[in-house]
């Protein structure tokens, strides 16, 4: 951290962190750069950047730029940021969480309601004009599951407590046990999925995660299982989950993230046993504005010599 009355530090964006926000606020008082414009930009004079991980930081980017100071993430997860070489060159990361908790909750009960009783598929059958010619078929229910849990972090609690209101029974699995929280803890995920009827997944991705979710757990979820992915694509095997879809190896699927957004696999749009959304998680204009307003507030507050508001467990603040 530097004098705030030194020239003004500038700040590489990687991608639209919220327009609003770079310009009315970054842009009086930092000199902003966009990714395409680092080529003829002074790399030594980069400070910060600003990402909304559609472009990775990589160890190969942060080694261009060897006055980098902080990265703020625009998002609560940050699997495009290399943390552990960001931590190893002393930059610090920070990222939003917390803001985004309760809409992204909102969004995932309404997914797994949307998948178990086939909401998009009966609204399609009206406006085909369909149910002039006989009713919609009986559906799924939420009635007597078993919801598992893949994780239980900020936005997994935030989801279970909505779950007690419908009165399913709830399980999870992490890493470690959470310490007062008053569902199972089932370290092993296989049997978890055997245990359960419903899984639904709010892990980060990374290596860590990756395909964690396999054909042998879809098989352990069985022909009423549903699967509902708010987290990140690369935490299911997609190839897996298309085909236990295709064969009735489990009975649907609500998904908000897929592997190589904005691709998603062409197969997945003639079954009528997933519901596929874009990644719109947290995507209301309220809460987009108050995980843009965190970006700020962390380069602010760092460039203030306040040091990070949120930054990630990687690079911990004050540093170890």
């Amino acid at each position: 951290m530097t004098d705030p009355a030194s020239p003004r530090p500038s700040v590489l964006v990687t991608g639209p962190v919220l327009e609003a926000v770079v310009e009315r606020q970054l842009g009086p008082r930092f000199a902003v750069v966009a990714l395409a414009d680092l080529a003829r930009t002074d790399p030594r004079a980069v400070r910060a950047i600003a990402t909304r991980g559609a472009a990775r930081v990589d160890a190969a980017l942060m080694d261009r730029l060897p006055a980098l100071e902080v990265i703020a993430n625009f998002g609560v997860g940050y699997d495009t940021v290399d943390a552990a070489a960001a931590a190893a060159r002393g930059v610090v990361v920070t990222h939003t969480p917390d803001v985004l908790d309760d809409e992204v909750a909102d969004l995932t009960l309404g997914l797994l309601l949307a998948t178990v009783r086939r909401l998009p598929e009966a609204d399609r059958f009206v406006r085909a004009g369909r149910w002039r010619a006989g009713a919609f078929p009986l559906t799924a229910t939420l009635r007597g599951r078993t919801v598992g849990m893949v994780g239980m972090g900020r936005i997994g609690r935030a989801i279970a407590r909505r779950l007690d209101a419908f009165g399913v029974g709830l399980v999870y699995h992490s890493r470690r046990k959470v310490a007062d929280l008053g569902y199972d803890h089932v370290p092993d995920l296989l049997a978890m999925a055997r245990a359960v009827d419903t899984l639904v997944v709010i892990v980060p991705g990374g290596p860590a995660t990756r395909h964690m979710v396999n054909a042998e757990v879809l098989a352990a979820l069985g022909p009423d299982g549903v699967l509902v992915n708010v987290a990140r694509g690369s935490v299911v095997d997609e190839p897996a989950l298309l085909a236990a879809l295709q064969a009735g190896t489990i009975l649907a699927a609500g998904l908000d993230v897929f592997e190589d957004e904005p691709r998603v696999p062409e197969a997945f749009f003639s079954l009528d046993n997933v519901v596929l959304l874009p990644h719109v998680g947290s995507a209301t204009t309220r809460t987009r504005t108050a995980m843009g307003q965190l970006v700020v507030d962390n380069l602010f507050s760092w460039f203030d010599g306040k040091g990070p508001l949120t930054p990630v467990p990687e690079t911990p603040w004050p540093r170890r």
